[in-house]
């Protein structure tokens, strides 16, 4: 693929310098179907990125646009704080009948404010509240969010450095497989929480990613987390799902903690909730938990009106009859089946792959290879990111809409571009 240098003056000079995205794929994008996109330039690139897992239905999904444009067509309610409006019933009542009552998860819904660290900072609020304790505990190579309390409890020096300010009252431990099973799982953590000299205050809460996505793609073993809950139960701390990237079907089923057979205290929720790339999330807690004050916890934007609208669609057309996870199960096993034979082919490079449902890495021994790698696959027309702490493992994040054939031509291409910059 041919291209030609876009004018990206404007993006230069007036914006600052903590833009990434763009420097990893530097052309202007002009519109988006599906999974492809296109830039002004009219050159298709197929989407492995999906909004960072904002877009599992894809982009400008044909059923949530109609649903949107029919509801702006209408002037329904646009901006609603928490006013009860049509748009919030309707997507409450799909996600109690389509999603919480099947699963027999008896949840109270929070809408904290439009971002996964609005969630998170809801969550870990809460988590105080209820506890009456300061301590939460993460895991390593954890990430949560971007202010300050999910900064806390995130693991990456380099987005910790950001804040600025010393980041307290988090405590990290080993997340699953991070001693390469040499030691048996949670000894160290109970063993601080036994002893009264080890320094850990009791901890409120812990908190953690069934699959860590920006720390590597680390994947969390179903009886890991079985045990995880237990330990939680046994020490009286509530257990926090962050499912804001792994959420809404990307693994599988709507929930990545159900394969676990775990029922967490509090989930939280964002990214392709909307199902469109509107900005919305929601924080999910027991009954019992609820103990807020009204206004206690608010935000301008909680009302994202045509954010429900789409959200509403997305779970009406996706998630009615059980087919949309075992197509992400079955497109899970091609891309497996493609990585497993890249694997093979340059053994030598790659150290492994991992992931589970849609979401899948593939890791160097030559930590910039994945850099390099992903740069490969845009001038071939595929966007891809990376991911893990020093960026070393490349990320696979199609939306679950994603037609067979485009899976195939994006593994392709990936296997192209890591055959070229060997």
């Amino acid at each position: 693929m041919t291209i030609t240098q876009p004018d990206l003056s404007v993006f230069e000079t007036l914006e600052s310098e903590v833009r990434s995205y763009c420097r990893g794929w530097p052309t202007v994008f002009d519109r988006a179907q599906g999974s492809r996109m296109y830039d002004e330039d009219g050159h298709e690139y197929l989407d492995f990125f999906a909004g960072a897992g904002s877009l599992n239905y894809g982009h400008n999904n044909p059923v949530l646009k109609r649903a949107l444009i029919d509801y702006i067509e209408r002037d329904g309610v646009t901006h609603g704080l928490d006013m009860s409006t049509t748009a919030k019933r309707a997507f409450l009542e799909s996600f109690q009948n389509t999603i919480l009552r099947p699963r027999d998860l008896p949840y109270k819904v929070m809408f904290p404010g439009p971002t996964g660290t609005n969630a998170v900072e809801a969550a870990l609020k809460l988590a105080r509240k209820v506890k009456g304790r300061e301590s939460i505990v993460s895991f390593t190579n954890a990430f949560h969010g971007m202010s300050l309390g999910s900064l806390a409890v995130t693991g990456n020096a380099f987005k910790r450095a950001g804040a600025g300010i010393p980041l307290v009252h988090g405590t990290p431990m080993p997340f699953d497989n991070y001693l390469d099973g040499q030691t048996p799982d949670f000894i160290w953590f109970e063993r601080l929480l036994e002893d009264s000299g080890s320094g850990l205050n009791t901890p409120a809460a812990v908190i953690v990613e069934t699959v860590q996505g920006e720390g590597g793609i680390n994947v969390a073993r179903a009886e890991w987390l079985r045990q995880l809950a237990e330990v939680c139960k046994r020490w009286d701390m509530l257990l926090i799902v962050d499912d804001i990237q792994m959420g809404c079907g990307r693994t599988g089923g709507f929930f990545s903690f159900e394969e676990a057979g775990i029922v967490p205290d509090i989930v939280t929720v964002s990214k392709s909730i909307s199902g469109y790339g509107l900005p919305f999330a929601l924080t999910l807690f027991k009954p019992e938990l609820d103990i807020w004050e009204p206004g206690e916890h608010n935000g301008t934007f909680r009302g994202n009106n045509p954010a429900f609208v789409t959200a509403a669609a997305a779970l009406d057309a996706y998630w009615a009859d059980g087919q949309m996870e075992k197509q992400t199960l079955a497109r899970g096993e091609q891309v497996e089946q493609a990585l497993k034979a890249i694997r093979a082919e340059h053994p030598e490079a790659t150290a492994e792959y991992r992931g589970r449902g849609l979401v899948w890495g593939l890791e160097f021994n030559d930590k910039d290879r994945a850099g390099k790698v992903a740069k490969r696959a845009f001038e071939l027309g595929l966007l891809i990111e990376t991911s893990g702490p020093e960026s070393e493992v490349v990320k696979l994040l199609p939306a679950l809409t994603i037609t067979p054939e485009e899976l195939d031509e994006g593994l392709r291409t990936l296997a192209r571009a890591v055959r070229e910059t060997a």
